[in-house]
């Protein structure tokens, strides 16, 4: 790991627990571009971590600050995701530059380090996220190529199979992605948002039956946890 440390943090309120992990893509061209930006003090953003393609882990805050990652951001009721996160980028150009898929090293150095920080810290299961979970409407990352499903295996996250009865009711199924953590203001977004983690290969914003019963299958998990 190497030390690279950012300017742009700040203490975490006395008393707030750490309980939320956030994974990111850069969404810039290169990993020197995206360090750069994330140590600029004017471009007032930060995680803890950034992750190389070769699998190289840089650290850019300590843990026990409060990174600049998230921004306008909500999860489970929660609007304060940067008091109570950990960020993690990962080196990836995003939809913008060439989105591609992440390498073997950079999956396996996230794996251990997030293993890691999940000892350290008290965050639930339902609370490993993307960016695009904690804001629908206006993020993608890290996107429908991260490997989720493996993560959960891991046990980083969670994957949801699919229940055997699903709900049509636009409202209810509002009500379970809010049960899940999710901001359904903009209740397509929140759809996408879940599609792009638990159902990437159709990320539309659209329920249709499987969605319908991956929501209802996630939603059981989370309240048996």
């Amino acid at each position: 790991m190497i030390e690279t440390l950012s300017p742009n943090f700040e203490p975490r309120p006395n008393g707030t627990a750490i309980d939320i992990l956030v994974v990111h893509y850069t969404g810039m061209r290169s990993a020197a571009e995206a360090l750069q930006r994330l140590c600029d003090p004017a471009a007032k953003v930060s995680a803890h971590y950034l992750i190389d393609e070769d699998g190289q882990i840089h650290c850019l805050v300590a843990e026990d600050q409060r990174a600049w990652h998230a921004g306008v951001a909500s999860w489970c009721g929660y609007n304060n995701i940067n008091d109570r996160s950990i960020g993690i980028e990962l080196v990836n150009p995003g939809h913008e530059f060439g989105y591609r898929a992440f390498p073997e090293e950079q999956l396996a150095a996230f794996q251990d380090l997030a293993t890691a920080i999940l000892a350290r810290h008290p965050i639930r299961a339902g609370n490993v996220v993307g960016h695009s979970d904690v804001a629908p409407r206006r993020k993608t990352d890290p996107g429908e190529f991260f490997d989720w499903q493996r993560m959960a295996a891991a046990g980083i996250g969670l994957w949801p199979v699919p229940a055997e009865h699903r709900e049509d009711d636009p409202v209810r199924l509002a009500e379970m992605l809010r049960g899940i953590g999710y901001d359904t203001e903009d209740f397509p977004a929140a759809v996408r948002a879940f599609q792009r983690h638990f159902r990437p290969e159709r990320v539309n914003g659209r329920i249709d039956p499987e969605t319908a019963r991956l929501i209802a299958g996630l939603l059981a998990i989370v309240q048996d946890r």
